[in-house]
């Protein structure tokens, strides 16, 4: 028997992850701003990609609660206060705590909606999850490269770098201080094969 949304447990758990994924998307926005402040573009558009995906959870969570629209709903949570300023120590953070909501939170509130009666709310929640499992992947290898200073380094000399700001494809094992085409700092390189509607392979 299926429980009244409005006396259950999911719609609490609705509310805990939207309250979540709203603090998320603000921390990575102020990530990026500390990232931008130090010319680390790459990071600084990894942390607003991420952001933006946070606020579409949170927006996705939020709706699932119509059906109690004008209640006040009260919540209990602990999050993270992760005011660094230390690129490595945000990276590292935020792997963590994304780790946190696919392995521990999401699934424990996928499974309570099911038993409560709402698979379409438990499917979502297991989707989000799958998506927060791919922030935690991203954060951990950005965090890796940047802690073994390879962030915008290669061990190849055939490695190729993209300009975020104008294009541009450099080759070796590193890129430019400036960009050659329109002198934007080095920090604007990224590896191409990171990089966003670049592989030429989809083209032919």
């Amino acid at each position: 028997m299926q429980t009244i949304f409005c006396k259950s447990e999911t719609k609490i758990n609705l509310m805990r992850a939207f309250a979540g994924e709203c603090q998320s998307r603000q921390r990575y926005y102020q990530a990026a701003l500390i990232a931008q402040q130090q010319e680390q573009i790459i990071l600084e558009r990894m942390f607003r990609f991420t952001a933006e995906q946070e606020e579409r959870h949170a927006k996705q969570f939020f709706e699932l609660l119509k059906d109690c629209a004008g209640e006040k709903i009260e919540i209990t949570g602990s999050f993270p206060a992760s005011v660094f300023t230390d690129i490595g120590e945000l990276l590292k953070e935020s792997a963590d705590e994304e780790f946190h909501e696919f392995k521990e939170v999401y699934p424990v509130f996928a499974a309570k909606a099911r038993e409560e009666g709402f698979a379409d709310i438990a499917a979502k929640f297991e989707m989000i999850s799958a998506i927060e499992e791919s922030h935690h992947k991203r954060f951990e290898y950005y965090y890796d490269l940047w802690n073994k200073d390879m962030l915008q380094r290669s061990e190849s000399t055939d490695e190729l770098w993209l300009c975020l700001n104008c294009g541009h494809i450099h080759k070796g094992s590193e890129p430019p201080n400036e960009c050659p085409v329109c002198g934007a700092k080095r920090g604007y390189f990224i590896r191409q094969t990171e990089a966003p509607f670049t592989d030429a392979n989809m083209y032919k």
